[in-house]
């Protein structure tokens, strides 16, 4: 039971990182102002393929 629970965090924890990858620039332009648009986008990025390993690990090391 917990292992399916788990899996199932990993799995969302994935699926939400790869979403914020996607529609980084469309956060980016809603949340800050235009001068640091490619740099926020960039951070986004960054943070959420960090996220996306963790989530990865997750699931690696329960199955």
């Amino acid at each position: 039971m917990l292992n399916t629970i788990l899996i199932i965090i990993g799995l969302i924890i994935m699926a939400i990182s790869v979403t914020v990858i996607y529609d980084a620039r469309i956060i980016a332009k809603k949340m800050f102002s235009s001068n640091e648009i490619n740099e926020t986008t960039k951070v986004l990025k960054v943070v959420s393929f960090v996220i996306f390993l963790i989530g990865a690990g997750i699931l690696y090391f329960i199955v």
